[in-house]
């Protein structure tokens, strides 16, 4: 059973979003929409409240910094960012990015129906009720695998360059980083990509971090502040730096699971940088230990 409680607002205001809403899925499902013009009339209305060619004249400089082609992202660094779809996403991306610094971005009435909407066209794919909070940032975005009723909470870092999976359920708490790629101690530009995957029902809490390849299976948990290279079992309760298994819910075992670490197939890794070829020996690694 939920804690959480419904909240009504104003009808008319209500009825106003409502309608917004309507209007920009209606134009993001139109394949011809220029996703560039679209992010940047919104982000004029939100932030300036007039049109877009109105302030470019008033004010270029702020006008010319809410259109996506005139800016760039980390990600359009990255050697293993594909460019095609990252530029697909790459406004939607700016929008959503730049809404989050808004009144319509910070109140949920208007900011996660928003997100979630927006989620649909970044997202590889993306499940029923989807809650995402305010300042949520992503590397990609086109490699998020979201499940039903997943919540993201405020300034979570997803770092999915290598691909990440939230399954049905799961639960991201603030300051949360869940990375999907990984860099050699003995040279910075060696990078490795390794889907990192959240299992159903799991819980990531306050301000811990979850490193590329980690498998953290249903109904696991990791503690605040915990530092996870590896895999969480089903219904274990992992903590510390780095986090080890410390023990686990009292529990009901289901018939079968969704995500268990023991079987769920793990991400062997792909390098990101042709000047390090697949396969390199992994020298940073100690015995027993997993990636750094």
């Amino acid at each position: 059973m939920t804690w959480l409680k419904p909240v009504q607002i104003d009808a008319d205001a209500q009825a106003a979003y409502n309608e917004f809403l309507r209007d920009l899925e209606a134009r993001l499902a139109d394949p011809a929409t220029d996703r560039n013009v679209l992010a940047r009339e919104v982000l004029a209305q939100a932030m300036y409240g007039r049109e877009y060619g109105q302030l470019l004249a008033d004010a270029p400089l702020a006008a010319l910094n809410l259109d996506a082609r005139n800016v760039t992202f980390e990600a359009e660094y990255y050697l293993a960012t594909d460019a095609e779809r990252f530029a697909r996403v790459k406004p939607l991306l700016w929008l959503w990015k730049n809404l989050d610094l808004t009144p319509v971005g910070q109140n949920p009435v208007t900011g996660i129906p928003t997100r979630r909407l927006l989620a649909g066209h970044i997202f590889r794919r993306v499940g029923r009720d989807f809650k995402c909070w305010q300042n949520v940032e992503f590397s990609v975005g086109y490699n998020m695998e979201v499940g039903d009723n997943v919540v993201v909470h405020r300034h979570v870092l997803l770092d999915d360059i290598g691909g990440i999976e939230l399954h049905d359920y799961a639960s991201l708490s603030d300051y949360v980083n869940v990375y999907s790629h990984t860099h050699s101690v003995l040279d910075g530009p060696d990078v490795t990509l390794r889907k990192t995957v959240i299992g159903r029902g799991a819980r990531i809490t306050y301000h811990s971090t979850v490193l590329a390849g980690s498998v953290v299976s249903d109904d696991a948990m990791l503690a605040t502040h915990a530092l996870l290279r590896g895999d969480i079992p089903p219904h274990g309760i992992a903590m510390g730096l780095p986090a080890r298994v410390t023990r686990f819910k009292d529990r009901p075992r289901p018939e079968a699971y969704v995500v268990d670490s023991r079987t769920y197939p793990h991400d062997a890794g792909r390098k990101a940088n042709p000047a390090f070829p697949d396969p390199t020996p992994n020298q940073s690694r100690l015995p027993g230990e997993g990636d750094l």
